[in-house]
């Protein structure tokens, strides 16, 4: 006979003190489970409340690490940094940034997409009843097929069939619902941001001016697509989750009780603890990936903008190395990501299909062994159909819940998409409003170049360009010339020399409006009346007629009532009407700047220029190809129009076509004046006689002392 535990009381077996406790327990069951249901809320308000006082806490050790970065190294420099190793959390921010790009892709109450969320809502919970009586019809076909009732078997496996009709059809129209939605807020999204990135310059200040977005292309064609996908994924995979454990679980306490539905839960949610406190940053892993791809994809980009450059300095070893380098660092990165989703992914099957799964059989098994509160009893056929269907909704409930723990990950995912999108569109708005944070690397005292920067000029729109005290400041911080002065009016053709790096293509920027005014005051043309040419034009994708046109569009050509005659008297005064002989004519649509030779390109530059007929034109080195017969040809017509030139030019051929100089030194200084071309090419030639006799002075000195040796 077995010796009885010293802690059991004399005279008591095991099944008779569980059998007592169980009839205490179920003599105070309600106020038990009162306790029980206030110590979860109480539970529940108390990590609330932690939660938010560590992301209070977090808040303020993220605003004391920028203070010392501002006062270290810079303001604009430490937001670059942060900027760059901003970690990527589910907290405050996240929200906030989701729920302002929510309000974007949601536009309002009558929207399209909120009417696919309702539509895609309505079969979500539709799937969830169907597998409801689902469940309940396997319990029954298991059941007859115990109790050995054929009629109810084959009966069973009918409805079975008929239900499948409705199921699939559901399933299907998820998964088309899920589609249209991911598609319909990657519509909404890259509309916006579009709207954002081409107003106001932004396009081009974004990349010239600030250096918080490196690669605003990735941003634009991936993140936004991943973000649209992650974030209609997201409402699936969490809507129907939430809504399976809701009604399952609810339908499991009727059938298995309450109190055993508690405590399996209680240990599910202490392994989820677990788990969470063990899953990886892979929010932080997502957006540097998209960040390290996006920086190779540059390299690309990089490599084919200055192939020409690249090739004729033999410089493809260099630049492979740089592609190898970005490459592995990018494949280094992906591998260990991998690697902390292998051991991540073990841990997560292993708890939830095989610990969990442990616990739903013994939680099933309930109802069989032990007598629940406001059941009858069953029968053993009863037993089978209640096992069945309890076990196939429990199934069904752990993979609610399982595909709500697999979502965190999502929601990381998502996190890392809405911090690179929604940085976007903050540091877009911040550009478009003239706030600007550019790292300081010129030559010059940074702090005295950083109170320029910090300075705002005034501009105000004229019949004349005026410059009043101007700072003439380079792409990198640098101030060329401290305070710029000249004013010149209808007619007054200015020339414009100097080094290369002394301010001339800035100047031209803060007059086409690219770049702010740090100081002074500017008066000049609406933006309409100035137009750029540039050394290299830029050719658009389009017709021959739209390369003429541009920036019109056909629609505004014809609002214009011009014809395609008037384009045609223009090719012909530059000599390029052969353009036309091609088989759609002006409709021809190439890729021009490979068809186009250097000097033709130069030449439809100057139709576009002849064809707008500005008030002003600035001429940056555009007629470097052309010959001299042509370059007479497009300065007069240019002139007979009525158009003032600003030109930037070292050919001498050009200076009788100006009235004005402004002429640069290099060194922060100027001179503004009138220009008389004939003294000056005059003064020029004697320059360089001199220059060349006094070359030749070393050797007539040494000659000289042979000869007296």
């Amino acid at each position: 006979m077995a010796a009885q535990s010293k802690l059991l009381p004399p005279g008591r077996t095991v099944k008779q003190l569980i059998s007592e406790l169980t009839s205490l327990y179920l003599k105070h069951r309600t106020k038990i489970s009162r306790t029980v249901y206030i110590t979860l809320v109480a539970a529940l308000a108390h990590r609330i409340h932690n939660a938010i006082s560590e992301q209070k806490a977090a808040t303020r050790r993220q605003a004391e690490i920028r203070a010392r970065q501002s006062a270290t190294i810079g303001d604009a420099e430490a937001a670059s940094q942060e900027h760059k190793k901003k970690r990527v959390e589910i907290n405050r921010e996240f929200f906030r940034n989701l729920y302002r790009l929510l309000k974007i892709v949601i536009p309002g109450w009558r929207s399209k997409e909120l009417r696919l969320i309702i539509s895609h809502s309505v079969f979500l919970v539709l799937r969830t009843l169907l597998s409801l009586y689902v469940a309940d019809l396997d319990g029954k076909v298991v059941s007859a097929l115990v109790k050995g009732r054929g009629r109810d078997f084959i009966l069973g496996l009918v409805w079975w069939m008929l239900v499948a009709i409705p199921a699939t059809f559901t399933n299907s129209m998820l998964q088309y619902h899920q589609t249209r939605l991911a598609l319909a807020y990657r519509t909404r999204l890259t509309n916006h941001v579009h709207e954002k990135y081409l107003d106001n310059m932004t396009f081009y200040t974004l990349s010239a001016l600030d250096d918080r977005i490196k690669n605003a292309d990735q941003l634009i064609t991936v993140d936004i697509a991943r973000f649209s996908n992650s974030l209609a994924e997201l409402y699936s995979n969490l809507a129907k989750p939430v809504l399976d454990m809701v009604i399952y679980n609810y339908s499991l306490s009727k059938s298995v009780g309450g109190e055993g539905l508690f405590a399996m839960a209680l240990l599910v949610q202490v392994s989820a603890n677990v788990m969470r406190a063990l899953t990886p940053p892979f929010g932080k892993y997502v957006a540097d990936e998209a960040r390290l791809e996006g920086e190779f994809r540059f390299q690309h980009t990089r490599l084919i903008d200055y192939s020409e450059e690249i090739a004729l300095y033999a410089g493809h070893e260099a630049e492979k190395d740089g592609l190898d380098k970005g490459y592995f660092t990018l494949i280094r990165h992906v591998n260990r990501i991998l690697r902390r989703r292998f051991y991540h992914g073990f841990m997560e099957d292993f708890v939830i299909k095989y610990f969990w799964g442990a616990l739903g059989l013994i939680l099933c098994s309930l109802p069989v062994f032990f007598k629940i509160p406001g059941q009858t009893l069953q029968a053993a056929g009863d037993h089978t159909e209640s096992f069945v269907k309890n076990r196939r909704m429990l199934l069904s409930s752990s993979d609610a819940f399982g595909r709500l723990m697999f979502s965190y990950k999502e929601i990381t995912e998502l996190a890392g998409y809405t911090s690179r999108v929604a940085g976007l569109l903050d540091v877009m708005d911040e550009v478009s409003a003239g706030r600007f944070q550019k790292n300081l690397v010129s030559s010059a005292s940074i702090e005295e170049n950083a109170t320029v920067l910090q300075g705002r000029g005034t501009i105000e729109e004229s019949e004349n360009v005026e410059f009043k005290d101007v700072p003439i400041v380079s792409p990198n911080g640098d101030v060329l010339v401290k305070k710029l002065t000249f004013a010149i009016k209808p007619g007054d053709h200015l020339l414009i020399v100097g080094p290369n790096g002394c301010g001339k293509s800035s100047l031209f920027r803060i007059l086409g409006g690219l770049w702010p005014v740090y100081g002074g005051s500017v008066k000049k043309p609406n933006f309409e009346d100035i137009f750029y040419i540039p050394q290299r034009p830029y050719l658009s994708r389009g017709t021959l007629r739209d390369q003429i046109i541009y920036p019109d569009t056909l629609y505004e050509f014809r609002a214009k009532n011009e014809s395609e005659e008037a384009l045609k008297e223009i090719l012909k005064i530059l000599e390029i009407e052969s353009v036309l002989n091609r088989p759609d004519g002006w409709d021809a649509v190439e890729e021009w700047r490979d068809v186009f030779s250097g000097g033709l390109q130069q030449r439809i530059a100057m139709a576009r220029l002849f064809y707008h007929k500005p008030k002003y034109a600035i001429l940056d080195e555009c007629t470097s190809s052309v010959t001299l017969e042509m370059e007479r040809k497009m300065y007069e017509t240019a002139k007979g129009l009525g158009t003032t030139l600003l030109t930037v030019s070292h050919r001498r051929s050009l200076w009788k076509y100006h009235s004005m100089i402004l002429q640069f030194d290099g060194q922060g200084g100027y001179v503004f004046s009138k220009l008389d071309a004939e003294k000056r090419i005059k003064l020029e030639d004697e320059k360089e006689e001199l220059d060349t006799l006094l070359r030749g002075v070393e050797g007539w000195k040494a000659r000289l002392a042979e000869l007296e040796g």
